[in-house]
């Protein structure tokens, strides 16, 4: 048994490449529940299909939020219950932190 067995985990920027990473390694452990929180409703519905049909067996543990860092109360909704998170979340495109550099260092801070 592991410290992970039936607890629930949260991923902000849960649809990029370091929360799939994430994601895909805590499929292949005891985890109850893995929260997949992210803005882009796009991305979150393609990894839904991709999981059910490559893991349908842990597709299950996957639920979906759609929400932003900066907004507290979609945040405060998706940690429910929640045991650990992995915060992802934040501006990544240096042209857009360029331009709005205190966007990028919210989003960073937020969670």
């Amino acid at each position: 048994m592991s410290v992970f067995k039936d607890k629930v985990l949260l991923i902000t920027g849960g649809t990029g490449s370091f929360g799939n990473a994430v994601l895909n390694r805590f499929l292949r452990t005891d985890i109850g529940e893995i929260r997949i929180f992210s803005r882009d409703e796009k991305k979150q519905d393609d990894m839904r299909h991709d999981f059910q049909a490559r893991m349908p067996e842990v597709a299950n543990k996957i639920k979906f939020y759609i929400g932003d860092v900066r907004n507290k109360s979609t945040l405060h909704y998706a940690m429910q219950g929640v045991d650990y998170v992995f915060h992802a979340a934040a501006l990544k495109q240096v042209p857009s932190c360029e331009f709005f550099p205190m966007e990028g260092l919210h989003s960073l801070l937020t969670a």
